[in-house]
C-alpha cells in the first residue's frame, strides 16, 4: 500500500511515492482514505470514549488572572511553596465557589475536584487542616497585604467601595446586625 501524488512535469504525467503504509494497521490507512476524502471521521467502536468529569476553567481562569494581575500572589506570605499556593487557591476558591473548609478541600482535590484550579496550582490531594493552616497565615498577614495592595493600586485618596451584602454575621451584641445569614436582594 503506497501513498502517491501524479503532477505533470513538460505536459506528461508522472507520479512519486510519498509513503509507504504497507504496515499500517487498516483502520489507519481507513481513517487516511476518509480525510483524503474529506469524509468525516467516525470513530472505531473500539476508540469511543465517554467523558466522566470535564473541569471548568473559565471562572477560574478569570478570577487567578485577576488576582495574579494585581500583584495579590507575589504578596501573600511564604511563596512559593504549598501554602502560599493554597492560600492563592482559597483566595480563588472563595470568588468563584465559596465553601466550608472541608468542601474546599474537596473542590480542590485531583480525585474529587470541581474546578480546575487545584489542578492549575498543582496541589493534588487538600486537606482542611492544611487549608485551616493557610488560612491562619493568610489572616496573620491581611493588614500587611491590604496595605500592600493599597499602595500598589490606590493613589490620590481614593474611595474603595465593596459589596457585602452577602455577610454572614455572628454575636448577640451588634446593634446594626441581625443573626443569621443575608441573601443577595433580600431585605
Amino acid at each position: 500500500m503506497l501513498l502517491r501524488e501524479s503532477y505533470r512535469e513538460r505536459g506528461k504525467v508522472k507520479s512519486r511515492t510519498l509513503a509507504n503504509l504497507s504496515r499500517w494497521p487498516e483502520a489507519k490507512i481507513d481513517a487516511l482514505r476518509r480525510v483524503l476524502a474529506d469524509e468525516p471521521m467516525q470513530p472505531a467502536a473500539a476508540q469511543r470514549f465517554e467523558i466522566e468529569r470535564a473541569l471548568g476553567d473559565g471562572p477560574v481562569a478569570a478570577a487567578l488572572g485577576t488576582l495574579r494581575r494585581i500583584g495579590l500572589e507575589q504578596i501573600l506570605p511564604g511563596r512559593p511553596d504549598r501554602l502560599a499556593r493554597l492560600m492563592t487557591a482559597m483566595i480563588v476558591a472563595r470568588v468563584i465557589e465559596p465553601a466550608a473548609k472541608l468542601a474546599t478541600a474537596r473542590q480542590l482535590s485531583d480525585a474529587t475536584a470541581s474546578h480546575a484550579l487545584g489542578a492549575l496550582l498543582g496541589l493534588g490531594e487538600v486537606d482542611a487542616d492544611e487549608l485551616c493552616e493557610a488560612r491562619d497565615r493568610l489572616q496573620a498577614a491581611q493588614p500587611e497585604i491590604e496595605q500592600a495592595l493599597a499602595r500598589r493600586h490606590l493613589k490620590d485618596g481614593v474611595l474603595v467601595l465593596y459589596d457585602v451584602s452577602s455577610s454572614y454575621l455572628e454575636g448577640e451584641h451588634c446593634e446594626l446586625a441581625q443573626r443569621g445569614y443575608r441573601h443577595h436582594g433580600a431585605g
